[in-house]
C-alpha cells in the first residue's frame, strides 16, 4: 500500500534514494580493490520490494494450507523464507558483488525447492538441471564483473554509472563486452534463449514454488539487473538490439509451445517464458520503464494463475493433466472465478492489468528508433494472439464442457485436505490470496495508463529519476499511433479467444483433427522442438563421455590411481627389504650395527672436512 500511496501521490518527490552500509567500510578490501555491504533505496527497488514481498506474502498464506498435509513442511518454509531472503538482498544491493551473492542465493534455493520431493528422480533432476543451467549464466556475469573492476576499479553502482555518464564519448567497445556478458547471466536466470530449458522442468516443485519463483522471484531477477544497469546498455546499441532479438524470439518460441502442452503447469511455465521475452524486448528497445511495469503486473497475475492452478490440482487430488478435467466452475466456483481475472490479464484484454504493460511494450517497440522496430512489434503481436489462445484453451478445457475427471476420496499426492469429499473448493487460506491476486490482477495495470487513453502514466513518472525515458515522439503521432496498436492488440487477443472457443468449446474434438492432419509438425511442438534432447546429444553426451573418459579412466584410473598403486608398491617393496634386518641373528644385527657406524662415521669425517673448506 505505500507503494501504491507513493506512486499516487500528486506531491511525491521526485527523487528517493537511500543508502546504508553494514560492518563499516570493511567488507572487502584486496589490493587497491574495496566493496561494502551496502543497502540502497530508489525507486526502481522501491518497485521490487513491494512487489515481492506483497506476492510472496500471498504466496506463503496460501502455503499454509496448500502443503499442510505435506512431509517436510517446516523444510518447506525454511527454504522459502531463505528464497525471500536472498531475493530481498538482490534487489536491495548497492553494488554488483552483493547483487551477485543475491543473485547465487536465489539459485540455492531454487535448487531446494524445485527438488523438493527428492526422493523422486525426476524433481531431483530438475532441481541439478535448474542449477547447472543458472552457473553457466552466472559466469558471463562473473566476466562482466572482472570487466568491471578493470576498467572501473569498482562494482558499486554510483561509481561506475557516473564513469560511464561522465564520459560521453564512450560507446560500444568494452562497454559492449560488460553487456553481453551480463545478458548472458539474465538469459540463465529470466530464461531466455538458450538458457530457458530449466524453467518448464521447475514445475516438479510444490506449486507454491512455481508461484514464487515464475511470478515474483527469481526470473525477474535478469530483468531487474538489466534495467538496473541501464546506463552501461544505452551506450551499446548492440547489446540492446541483441536483448530486443532474444526477447522476441524467447516470447514467440515459449508460445508456441504453450499452445500444446496438456500439463496445466508446464502451460503456465511456458506462458512465463513468453512473458519474460516481453519485458527482454521491452528492455532490448530501450523501454526499460515498460519492462519493469510489465515485470510488475505479470508478478500479480502470474501468481494467481499458477495458485489457480494449484487450487484445480488441489481439488483434483493431484491431477494435473487438462485433458482429465473440465465442467470444475461449479464444483470450485472461486478458482474459477478468481482464474478468470488471471486468463483475462494476461489475454491482455482491457481494463485489466496486462493490457496496459503488454500494449505498453508493444508500442514502444514499434516507435522504437531500432532498425528491426517494426518486426519486433509484428512478432509481439503474434505472441500476443498465441497467449490469448492459449490461456483460453487452457481456461476451456480446465473449466467447460463435461467432467473428465474421477473423484477422489484419498490424499492423493498429499494436497486435499478433505477426506474422502471428492471434488471440493480450497480453504479460505488458499482462496483469500486468490482474491486478492485477482483484484490486484485487474486494477495492478492502472498506474500506467498513458495519455492516449486518458491517463497519466503514474509509474513511468515515478521511475523517471532512476531510468531513462523511453523513446519519446511527438504528442500527435504517439496519441494516435498507441490508441491504433491498442485497438489492433486488442483485436488479436480477441482473435485468440474466438479460436480458442471454437476448438475447445463450441467443437472440441476439432483441435485433434488438425493436429492428426499435420502429424509432424504437431510432434514437433509437442516433443518442444527437440531442444532437450539436442542439448543432450550436443553438450550433456559428449561431456559425460569425455569426463568420463578423460578425467574417470585416464586420469583417475591412470594418474591418481596408478599414483596411488606406485605408492603402495614402492612401501611394499622398501618394507619387505627392510624386513629382512629383522632376521633373528645375532650375527647378522651385529654386522649391520657395524655397518651403520661404519656409516656414520664417514658421514661424520667428509661433512667436517667440507665444513672445513
Amino acid at each position: 500500500m505505500w507503494l501504491w500511496a507513493t506512486i499516487k501521490a500528486p506531491g511525491a518527490p521526485e527523487s528517493i534514494h537511500s543508502t546504508i552500509t553494514l560492518f563499516g567500510n570493511s567488507w572487502i578490501s584486496v589490493s587497491g580493490f574495496h566493496a561494502d555491504f551496502a543497502f540502497t533505496v530508489d525507486h526502481l527497488t522501491a518497485i521490487m520490494l513491494g512487489v515481492v514481498t506483497c506476492v510472496g506474502f500471498l504466496i506463503h498464506l496460501y502455503s499454509v494450507g496448500y502443503m499442510a498435509h505435506e512431509e517436510g513442511y517446516w523444510r518447506f518454509f525454511a527454504y522459502l523464507n531463505l528464497f525471500m531472503f536472498f531475493m530481498l538482498v538482490l534487489v536491495l544491493s548497492a553494488n554488483f558483488l552483493l547483487l551477485f551473492v543475491g543473485w547465487e542465493g536465489v539459485g540455492l534455493a531454487s535448487y531446494l525447492l524445485i527438488g523438493f520431493y527428492f526422493k523422486k528422480d525426476s524433481a531431483a533432476n530438475a532441481g541439478k538441471k535448474a542449477f547447472i543451467v543458472n552457473r553457466i549464466g552466472d559466469f558471463g556475469f562473473l566476466l562482466a564483473m572482472f570487466l568491471m573492476i578493470s576498467h572501473f576499479g569498482s562494482l558499486d553502482f554510483a561509481t561506475v554509472f557516473s564513469a560511464v555518464s561522465a564520459h560521453p564519448e564512450w560507446h560500444g567497445g568494452f562497454l559492449t563486452a560488460i553487456a553481453l556478458l551480463l545478458v548472458v547471466g539474465a538469459t540463465g536466470k529470466s530464461a531466455q534463449i538458450p538458457l530457458y530449458v530449466w524453467l518448464p522442468d521447475a514445475m516438479e516443485g510444490p506449486t507454491p514454488v512455481s508461484a514464487l519463483i515464475h511470478a515474483a522471484t527469481m526470473v525477474t531477477a535478469g530483468i531487474y539487473m538489466v534495467a538496473r544497469s541501464h546506463v552501461i546498455f544505452d551506450r551499446s546499441p548492440y547489446a540492446l538490439g541483441v536483448v530486443a532479438i532474444i526477447g522476441a524470439a524467447t516470447a514467440f518460441f515459449a508460445a508456441c509451445i504453450g499452445m500444446v502442452q496438456h500439463d496445466i503447469k508446464r502451460v503456465l511455465a511456458y506462458s512465463t517464458v513468453s512473458q519474460l521475452g516481453y519485458m527482454f524486448l521491452a528492455c532490448g528497445v530501450g523501454a526499460y520503464t515498460a519492462g519493469i511495469f510489465h515485470l510488475l503486473t505479470h508478478a500479480f497475475f502470474k501468481a494467481l494463475l499458477f495458485l489457480a492452478a494449484g487450487s484445480v490440482i488441489h481439488a483434483l487430488s493431484g491431477e494435473q493433466d487438462m485433458r482429465k478435467m473440465g465442467g470444475l466452475r461449479k464444483r470450485i466456483p472461486v478458482t474459477f472465478w478468481t482464474m478468470t481475472m488471471g486468463v483475462f490479464a494476461i489475454a491482455g484484454l482491457p481494463p485489466l492489468a496486462g493490457f496496459f504493460s503488454k500494449d505498453e511494450i508493444l508500442f514502444q517497440a514499434f516507435v522504437s528508433p531500432n532498425p528491426i522496430g517494426k518486426l519486433l512489434w509484428l512478432v509481439g503481436l503474434i505472441t500476443a494472439g498465441m497467449t490469448s489462445f492459449y490461456m483460453f484453451r487452457l481456461w476451456f478445457k480446465t473449466f467447460f464442457g463435461e467432467e473428465r475427471f474421477e473423484e477422489h476420496t484419498d490424499h492423493g499426492h498429499g494436497h486435499d485436505d478433505h477426506h474422502g469429499h471428492g471434488v471440493h473448493e480450497s480453504p479460505l487460506v488458499m482462496t483469500l490470496p486468490l482474491m486478492v491476486l485477482a483484484l490486484l490482477s485487474i486494477i495492478g495495470g492502472w498506474v500506467g495508463v498513458p495519455a492516449a487513453l486518458g491517463g497519466h502514466d503514474e509509474i513511468g513518472a515515478f521511475l523517471e529519476p532512476v531510468l531513462s525515458p523511453a523513446v519519446t515522439v511527438t504528442e500527435v503521432v504517439s496519441h494516435s499511433t498507441e490508441l491504433g496498436l491498442a485497438a489492433v492488440s486488442v483485436l488479436v487477443a480477441l482473435l485468440g479467444l474466438f479460436i480458442a472457443y471454437a476448438l475447445y468449446y463450441k467443437k472440441p474434438g476439432t483441435a485433434a483433427s488438425y493436429a492428426q492432419k499435420f502429424p509432424a509438425l504437431y510432434r514437433l511442438v509437442d516433443n518442444k522442438f527437440y531442444v532437450d534432447e539436442i542439448y543432450q546429444g550436443v553438450i550433456v553426451t559428449p561431456l559425460l563421455m569425455f569426463s568420463r573418459l578423460i578425467l574417470g579412466t585416464i586420469f583417475d584410473g591412470g594418474v591418481v590411481g596408478g599414483a596411488g598403486y606406485a605408492a603402495g608398491a614402492s612401501t611394499r617393496g622398501l618394507g619387505s627389504l627392510v624386513r629382512r634386518i629383522q632376521s633373528g641373528n645375532i650375527r647378522s644385527y651385529a654386522g649391520w650395527l657395524a655397518l651403520g657406524a661404519a656409516a656414520v662415521i664417514a658421514v661424520m669425517i667428509f661433512g667436517h672436512s667440507l665444513w672445513l673448506h
